[in-house]
C-alpha cells in the first residue's frame, strides 16, 4: 500500500499560543550581537501612535532605485528615556544571574517611580544605593531606566520600568559609562540615526478565545460534516487514547509577543507639527514632542509602548533617507 502523507492542516507559526507575561516587551539582545565598538545603548522604547504615508527617493538597490516612492510608516512618540538605576551581572553555569544594582533616581524619577513601584518601595531601595559585587567578577551591566509619559502625548501618569542593554566589550569602561549616566535622561538620537535598520517588538492586538478557524487557520467544513462546520475535521487517533498537542484546538488569541526584524528607521525629529494631522491621531491624539518614524507596520495597538532595538541580523550601514512629503490627512473611518 503506497505511504499517504500531506502538509498538516493549520500552521502552528508560534507555539504555544499564550498571552504575553505584561503588556510590553524586554529589549533583549543576543550575547553576540551586543559585542560592538561603540559603547552605547543598543535599544530605545516609546509608544506607538499610529501610521500614515509619505514619499520618498529610493536608495535601496531595486528597478525603483533614485525614484520617488510611497511607503507606509508608523509614527512611535519616543520622549527621552531616565537612567533611575544601574543593573550588574554575572556569567555562572546557569547564565547571567544579578549580582547587584546601583540606584540613583533623580527628583523627577522619584515622583514618577512612586506610581509604579510605591512610596514605601521608593524610600526603603532608593535613599540608599545598594552596592553591587566584585567588579572583577561582573560580565555585564544594564541600564535601569523608565519612560517619561509626562513629556508624551499618550495620556497615562504610571511609567514604564525596564533595562537596555549597553553594547561594548570592555566591561569596566561599560561600568563608568552607566555610572555617568545616573540619574540623566537618554534619547533616541543618542541610540539611533536615520536610515539605520532596527528591529521592532511589541504585544500584538489581544482577541481573546477564538476558534481553531481564526486561530489556526484550519479550512471550514461543507454542509455534511454534522453542523459543526468551523470545528477542526479530526481531533486524531483512537490510541492512545488523549489529546495530542498538534490538534488546532479553540483557544486564547492574540496579545503575544513578536518582533519584526530589519525595520528602517526613515526620521527621527522632535518637531510634531510635520505628522500630526488635524485632530490628532486616531486612537491616540496629539504627539508633544521626539518620535521615530520607522518604514512599515508596528506590532499592537495605539498607545501601547514597543521595544527598538540593534538590528540582529542585518549588517548594512545606515541608507541616506530623503522624504519629500509626510501625509497629515487624518485617517478618520479608513
Amino acid at each position: 500500500m503506497p505511504k499517504h502523507s500531506q502538509p498538516r492542516a493549520g500552521s502552528k507559526a508560534f507555539w504555544p499560543r499564550k498571552r504575553a507575561r505584561r503588556i510590553y516587551p524586554t529589549a533583549y539582545m543576543p550575547e553576540e550581537v551586543a559585542k560592538t565598538k561603540n559603547i552605547a545603548p543598543l535599544a530605545f522604547a516609546g509608544w506607538k501612535v499610529g501610521m500614515t504615508h509619505v514619499i520618498m527617493v529610493d536608495q535601496s538597490n531595486s528597478p525603483t532605485k533614485g525614484m520617488k516612492i510611497q511607503k507606509p510608516v508608523t509614527v512611535i512618540e519616543s520622549p527621552s528615556l531616565s537612567v533611575c538605576g544601574l543593573r550588574f551581572y554575572q556569567k555562572t553555569t546557569d547564565g547571567l544571574v544579578a549580582v547587584g544594582e546601583i540606584w540613583s533616581p533623580s527628583k523627577d524619577s522619584k515622583k514618577l517611580l512612586e506610581r509604579k513601584l510605591g512610596k514605601h518601595e521608593v524610600k526603603n531601595n532608593f535613599d540608599v544605593d545598594a552596592k553591587g559585587a566584585d567588579i572583577g567578577k561582573i560580565s555585564d551591566v544594564r541600564l535601569i531606566v523608565h519612560t517619561r509619559p509626562d513629556k508624551s502625548g499618550v495620556g497615562k501618569k504610571k511609567p514604564e520600568l525596564f533595562e537596555l542593554p549597553i553594547g561594548g566589550t570592555d566591561v569596566k569602561k561599560k561600568i563608568e559609562y552607566a555610572k555617568a549616566l545616573l540619574g540623566k535622561e537618554i534619547s533616541a538620537k543618542d541610540v539611533f540615526e536615520p536610515g539605520e535598520a532596527v528591529d521592532v517588538g511589541g504585544v500584538t492586538i489581544g482577541h481573546g478565545f477564538t476558534g481553531p478557524v481564526k486561530r489556526f487557520g484550519i479550512k471550514i467544513q461543507g454542509r455534511k460534516d454534522e453542523q459543526h462546520h468551523r470545528h477542526a475535521g479530526t481531533k486524531g487517533q483512537e490510541r492512545p487514547g488523549k489529546m495530542r498537542w498538534q490538534v488546532p484546538m479553540p483557544g486564547q488569541y492574540g496579545f503575544f509577543r513578536r518582533t519584526e526584524l530589519n525595520k528602517r528607521i526613515l526620521m527621527i525629529d522632535n518637531d510634531p507639527t510635520k505628522v500630526v494631522p488635524k485632530g490628532g491621531f486616531l486612537n491616540y491624539g496629539v504627539v508633544k514632542g521626539d518620535y521615530i518614524i520607522v518604514e512599515g507596520s508596528v506590532v499592537g495597538p495605539a498607545k501601547r509602548l514597543v521595544m527598538i532595538r540593534k538590528a540582529i541580523r542585518s549588517k548594512e550601514k545606515p541608507w541616506p533617507v530623503e522624504i519629500k512629503y509626510i501625509s497629515q490627512e487624518s485617517k478618520q473611518g479608513v
